[in-house]
């Protein structure tokens, strides 16, 4: 069986025994005929909100929050759409990079389109570390005390575009994320984010989910009027789904369409499990994350999961690098995390262990070997050899599974 593989803005065809094969899984192909039409028709019937250009009217300062290059809203073309309802310059725009590293010129190019350079003298990047920009709103019963950006703050009315796909510890990214983290700051951020290790954080999972239930009751803290659009994108990236008007609304509504897209299901767990993670998230490791968690769903105890990412960028944001390379092995990193106050990026490097002390962890990426060897992965640079040495090593009638969009793609089992 011949099997197709993205990395690195390429394809690699590697060619593998059908009866090795158990699965190979991506996203359903749904038909788009016309984006447009998609998001006319939500912004024509908005949820508890008046209609666009309504609530845009009489605002003096209006804030449009964007996601950054590290999710695949097509925000170019949502900008293009909206192109008729913000003028003049009472529009203002800011990059919802949380704790992310600040996106280049040439991201926010490909972030705005043509649109960069109309709007360029009034595009802000967040940064959460700023703590002079920030403005505290309140506290949540888990302690989580809420920073937002003062731009948000001080703004007469927001719009929010995003959009959906699942989230490995938030259920699904999206909605309330747009704020927290996208304009919170990196104090906010990181008390959120500590719940991403308990067990009930997880893809696809809102209720019951700490991540998920503290984001919204930190939003519930923001009294500004937010208009917000929501689109879920096919197998192909084009516009599938949109909801627009209230920010937990419009998220919530999508959500099924979400799962007709991401969620599918699997025959069983393979002896290998090959995790593609295809652009935006193959900018870097820390990105990767995403593919790694899905693949691993399907993957056998004492089983390979091979990492398919060119990361780019290289490692990306790094403290959760340190805790996995400061230790020598995966039940050291996760006693280490247990034992000691949180810090952004540790439920990464947790949830890399406990993959590592149950199976094996290899990867096709741009890391320098040593890197990588560093936080348990054996590296690889050709794809095909590291298919072949893992058949090799779990026997020949191994099954083997390729989640070809690893990073949005959700196996669950049948």
């Amino acid at each position: 069986m011949n099997i197709k593989i993205s990395y690195n803005s390429s394809i690699v065809e590697a060619d593998v025994k059908e009866k090795n094969v158990l699965d190979v899984l991506s996203p359903h192909r749904i038909k788009v005929n016309n984006e447009k039409k998609v998001l006319r028709d939500a912004l024509s019937i908005p949820l508890h909100e008046p209609r666009l250009k309504r609530f845009l009217a009489g605002a003096k300062n209006i804030l449009v929050i964007l996601n950054d290059n590290t999710k695949p809203t097509p925000t170019s073309r949502i900008l293009e759409f909206l192109s008729g309802y913000i003028t003049g310059d009472k529009f203002r725009f800011i990059v919802a990079a949380g704790a992310h590293r600040p996106p280049t010129k040439d991201d926010l190019k490909l972030i705005f389109g043509k649109y960069y350079s109309k709007f360029a003298n009034r595009i802000f990047i967040h940064d959460a570390k700023r703590d002079e920009d920030m403005i505290y709103i309140g506290t949540t019963k888990r302690k989580t005390e809420i920073y937002i950006n003062r731009l948000a703050v001080e703004a007469d009315k927001l719009l929010v575009v995003g959009s959906v796909e699942p989230h490995y510890f938030a259920g699904y990214t999206g909605g309330r994320k747009a704020i927290i983290p996208g304009i919170a700051s990196y104090k906010t951020i990181e008390a959120n984010h500590c719940f991403a290790l308990s067990p009930d954080a997880t893809s696809l999972k809102l209720e019951g989910n700490p991540v998920h239930e503290d984001l919204v009751e930190g939003l519930g803290f923001f009294k500004k009027e937010i208009f917000s659009i929501q689109v879920v994108l096919n197998h192909n990236k084009k516009i599938y789904a949109a909801e627009a008007g209230n920010i937990i609304d419009s998220h919530e509504l999508v959500l099924e369409k979400a799962n007709d897209v991401f969620v599918v299901r699997a025959s069983g767990k393979a002896d290998i499990v090959v995790t593609v993670t295809k652009s935006p998230w193959d900018i870097n490791f820390y990105q990767s994350q995403q593919a790694i968690e899905n693949g691993k769903r399907i993957l056998k105890n004492h089983g390979i999961l091979i990492l398919v990412s060119a990361c780019k960028r290289g490692i990306g944001e790094g403290y959760y690098y340190e805790i996995l390379s400061s230790c020598k092995t995966p039940h050291e990193v996760i006693e280490k995390v247990n034992a000691e106050p949180y810090k952004l990026g540790a439920h990464k490097a947790k949830r890399i262990a406990e993959l590592a002390s149950r199976a094996e962890f290899w990867a096709v990426t741009g890391l320098k070997d040593d890197e990588a060897r560093k936080i348990f992965i054996k590296p690889y640079h050709d794809i095909k050899r590291a298919i072949e040495d893992a058949l090799a090593r779990k026997g020949r009638n191994a099954k083997i599974s390729f989640v070809l969009d690893g990073a949005i793609t959700v196996p669950v089992l049948q």
